[in-house]
């Protein structure tokens, strides 16, 4: 049975049947297809992925934390099929938000609606709720708006009180193109390489400071971009 329109049940106008049947089922299933079309053509690989296969080995719960600019491939850094749950995303509740919420579901990504930007608080409540039922996470601590690769804490404090791993991860392509976008989103050019790169697992104890560890995270996830940049002008 097809998914319902998540917005709908909250009493948001979506436009008629047919609107609603183009913005909702036939976009998203298009640029779901378009995208995994896109990724059968790149060849991966992987570096530091040994100790997130051990999480999943424990059955662990993890968040993958990455920047904006890096989200169009990112489906390929989470290969694990996890029995009843697997990876979830923040979506936001807007007619956008649900658009996007569709089309990853084509990945098996759930989506958790909310948005840190407008209400913070709730956004966590919900993430919390989501990795406590069993999900994992994929986050991108500067989005959705930006400012541009400026990590907010939100995520370490989702890490903290979940005893969630937090893995901070990047893509690399070996040839590319930037988007004229807020996020200078990267788009791998087809029949490129894909390297992904993991950093080291690591958990946030119960009673640390979420900014304190928003700075070392925001540390290795600079590196990790930095080495992005790198890897692509190899």
């Amino acid at each position: 049975m097809a998914a319902r329109v998540a917005i709908a049940e909250r009493g948001r106008p979506l436009g008629s049947p047919l609107s609603i049947w183009l913005s909702f089922r036939v976009t998203p299933f298009l640029a779901a297809g378009l995208s995994k079309l896109w990724s059968y053509t790149l060849r991966v690989k992987r570096e530091g992925f040994g100790p997130v296969e051990d999480l999943v080995a424990r059955n662990e719960r993890f968040i993958l934390s990455f920047w904006h600019r890096r989200l169009f491939m990112m489906p390929l850094s989470y290969p694990f099929i996890r029995k009843d749950r697997g990876v979830a995303i923040l979506s936001s509740d807007s007619k956008d938000g649900e658009r996007s919420a569709a089309t990853w579901r084509w990945f098996g990504i759930h989506a958790v609606r909310g948005t840190a930007s407008d209400d913070g608080a709730k956004a966590l409540v919900r993430m919390i709720q989501a990795v406590k039922q069993g999900w994992d996470f994929g986050i991108t601590p500067d989005g959705p708006r930006g400012p541009l690769m400026e990590l907010k804490p939100g995520v370490t404090a989702l890490a903290r009180k979940t005893g969630a791993w937090i893995v901070p991860v990047t893509l690399a392509f070996d040839r590319s193109f930037e988007l004229k976008t807020w996020d200078r989103m990267v788009i791998p050019v087809p029949f490129s390489t894909c390297t992904i790169r993991y950093g080291t697992p690591r958990r946030i104890p119960p009673k640390a400071d979420d900014n304190a560890e928003a700075v070392q995270l925001q540390r290795e996830m600079d590196e990790l971009e930095a080495w992005a940049e790198e890897a692509a002008d190899v």
